[in-house]
């Protein structure tokens, strides 16, 4: 795995232009350190392998020496993109050999899994059967147990050997493709304390511009976009509700954090491209052209990159803890209710945290937030499992804590980000970040699914899984570097506020929106969001649309899981993969249906196309209901994800231009509490009929209720004219 990661960085890099000789060019920091504890690692295993007696006696103190020198040299050198992810890796393996003695823990159905012989050749290995008490005790989930069944590279690995995988070819990646003056200047700041931590980790040279605004000699034109389509721009800027640390399924909320206000005017996301004069093209080297991508320029920022791959790890424990929290309830339960109580309490948090959530965490350390979120969230999660065992009563309030706990972290990511990217690189990062989500989505699901099954009886260690994963994106988190924020006053006179509230050192007023008052505020603002939509004809009657169209998003959504064990002819665990090949479904639907819309968008009228887009999701969930196969019940699943975007992406563009700026925070937390309130209330309703009528019909009558709320959009003259 290793060397597959190290081909794969020197490959990628080589392809898109870098050049092998900037690796002489390397300035490593006590790279003399960093090969004696490669030595001692690897010499200490070797001697070990010939029955070395004093070796054997000192394996812990030799082992410990080795990975103290490693974790010491790559945290002088983290300023080196990629170098970060290894430190975490290196640590989270030598966390593991040290509370084993030595030995790194190996899980024997892994090790069958991955289609190895059961005998242990590795002198530094040993075999871990079960799953009881010990088996969390010792580590394990951090240890080798996710199998590489493939033919060539059969392995298994843990957690920290995939940080130190894409650390190293990250590392060899960016060092191909930067210059050896670049890379020096990036480590000279870091190293004079300009930008400490990663934010130094490849700080790219700020242009020099030529004439007319083109980029000098050697530098880079940052006028970029996302390099995405406008569909897919807009539905970077959606926001879904939290499910546990995941965005659950259906129609998103125009998010309030999008919506950037510039000047007193609404930012309108547009399609972006890079701006690459055509006189000038001719000049650049391939090289040059791939890192003017806004992806690449993010990339090449450690911190950013440190929050991305953080993020993307536990998105990938999220959808495992998904899957196994459903199949987990109902296989002990057997009932739908307990189910739909499951999906139902760990959603309610959105109602009741969302509006305030932002209001307490701008007045927090938001990397302290972050970081403390993922270890309160991985402490949660690890008791879920016990609880459901003991009595599944105990899990929901730890269900409920969880999200709550993700709705606090949702705010303080997005504030940090403005702060981790340059201004032009803003919305491509807000896009990256969606990317991540829908490869979640998309490549997770089923991946995920796979190794539910895999668990078989084992489903705790899924929970388990998914703690390690929140530790590790908590790890990273406390790697990156934010720059201060200098606070503004909102509004004037401000500067004299501190006779009345008092001033803050960083200039904030006191008693300027105390989060001792943001409950107040938000009645208030929930009042002034219905006094301006109730007199908006078309909003009005998208967002009682919407609550129709997300109270089916609610039944399907605690009806999936009864409705997959329903058609899966086999036996068994099955039945949890295709749950989850059901949930990738709608998700791939959802990418292709935002690429989709960015090539018609602008050819149709929005509001007949929300029209269309409800009363044709209505009509595919209505088919799901009826579907008794499983390839017809993905298809139709991959026609919701589409319809799904048709319906979203307009809805977002209609209140971002018919809303007055100074009052869409409001009209959206409106919009936000009523929409998603709805499908609340299906999840507790859904779950009743599902049991009395099983999962069909009920699913057939979500789909008639939204096809009806789209049909009825058509005797609003003012929405199909929108």
């Amino acid at each position: 795995m290793l060397i597959g990661g190290i081909a794969l960085g020197l490959v990628l890099g080589l392809l898109l232009g870098g050049k092998l000789e900037h690796l002489a060019n390397i300035r490593l920091r006590f790279l003399p350190l960093l090969f004696l504890a490669v030595i001692l690692r690897f010499g200490t295993e070797a001697l070990l392998g010939y029955g070395v007696e004093i070796v054997e006696t000192l394996r812990l103190p030799l082992l410990a020496t080795a990975y103290v020198l490693l974790l010491f040299t790559l945290w002088q050198n983290r300023s080196y993109p990629g170098l970060a992810l290894a430190f975490i890796g290196i640590a989270l393996n030598a966390l593991v050999i040290f509370v084993n003695a030595g030995h790194m823990p190996v899980w024997v159905p892994a090790l069958t899994a991955s289609g190895l012989p059961p005998e242990l050749t590795s002198v530094l290995h040993v075999k871990v059967a079960g799953t009881g008490p010990d088996f969390l005790f010792r580590l394990v989930p951090l240890g080798d147990m996710i199998p590489i069944p493939l033919p060539l590279v059969r392995n298994v690995a843990s957690i920290g050997d995939v940080f130190l995988t894409a650390g190293l070819a990250f590392f060899l990646f960016a060092t191909l493709m930067r210059t050896p003056a670049e890379t020096q200047a990036a480590i000279d700041e870091a190293k004079t304390g300009r930008y400490l931590g990663l934010s130094g980790t490849a700080r790219l040279p700020r242009r020099h511009e030529g004439p007319e605004g083109e980029p000098g000699e050697g530098g880079l034109d940052v006028r970029a976009g996302t390099g995405l389509t406008p569909g897919l721009e807009g539905a970077a800027a959606l926001e879904r509700p939290l499910m546990m640390g995941a965005g659950s399924m259906g129609m998103a909320s125009p998010s309030q954090t999008s919506m950037a206000m510039e000047g007193g005017t609404a930012a309108v996301l547009v399609p972006g491209g890079i701006a690459i004069p055509h006189r000038r093209a001719r000049r650049h080297s391939l090289r040059q052209r791939v890192r003017r991508h806004p992806y690449v320029r993010l990339a090449l920022n450690g911190s950013f990159s440190a929050l991305w791959v953080g993020q993307v790890i536990s998105l990938f424990g999220d959808r495992v803890n998904q899957i196994a929290l459903g199949a987990f309830v109902y296989e002990i339960t057997d009932s739908p209710i307990a189910v739909a109580l499951t999906f139902l309490v760990g959603t309610i948090p959105n109602l009741l945290f969302s509006p305030v959530a932002g209001a307490y965490v701008d007045r927090w350390d938001q990397k302290q937030v972050m970081v403390v979120s993922d270890i309160l969230r991985a402490a949660l999660v690890l008791l879920i499992p016990v609880a459901i065992l003991i009595n599944v009563w105990l899990a929901y309030p730890l269900v409920f804590l969880v999200t709550t706990v993700s709705i606090f972290f949702r705010p303080a990511r997005v504030t940090v980000l403005p702060r981790l990217v340059s201004e032009h690189d803003l919305l491509s990062a807000n896009s990256a970040m969606w990317v991540g989500e829908t490869l979640a989505d998309v490549l997770f699901y089923p991946i995920a699914g796979l190794f539910v099954v895999f668990l078989a009886s084992s489903l705790p260690i899924a929970f388990w899984f998914d703690a390690a994963t929140y530790l590790a994106s908590a790890a990273l988190l406390s790697t990156i570097f934010v720059p201060p924020l200098i606070r503004r006053a909102r509004r004037a006179g401000a500067a004299t506020a501190g006779k009345d509230g008092g001033t803050g050192a960083d200039g904030a007023t006191a008693s300027d929106g105390t989060a001792d008052e943001a409950p107040a505020s938000i009645r208030a603002d929930l009042k002034a969001g219905w006094a301006f939509l109730r007199h908006e004809t078309v909003l009005l009657a998208n967002t009682a649309q919407g609550t129709a169209g997300q109270f089916a998003v609610g039944i399907v959504t605690v009806s999936s899981i009864v409705l997959a064990r329903q058609i899966t002819s086999s036996p068994g665990d099955e039945y949890r993969a295709t749950y989850a090949f059901m949930e990738t479904a709608i998700g791939l639907g959802s990418l292709i249906g935002g690429f989709a819309l960015g090539l018609v968008a602008s050819r149709v009228r929005k509001g007949p196309m929300v029209i269309a887009a409800y009363t044709v999701f209505g009509l595919f969930v209505f088919l799901v209901g009826l579907a008794n196969s499983i390839p017809m019940v993905l298809g139709l699943l991959f026609g919701v994800g589409v319809a799904n975007m048709a319906f979203v992406i307009p809805s977002q563009t209609l209140f971002q231009e018919r809303t007055p700026p100074e009052l869409m925070g409001r009209v959206v937390s409106l919009r936000f509490a009523v929409v998603f309130g709805g499908m609340s209330v299906a999840m507790a309703v859904g779950g009743l009929l599902v049991s009395v009528f099983g999962p069909g019909p009920v699913i057939a009558a979500g789909g008639l209720l939204s096809m009806a709320a789209g049909l009825a959009g058509l005797g609003v003259k003012a929405l199909r004219e929108a």
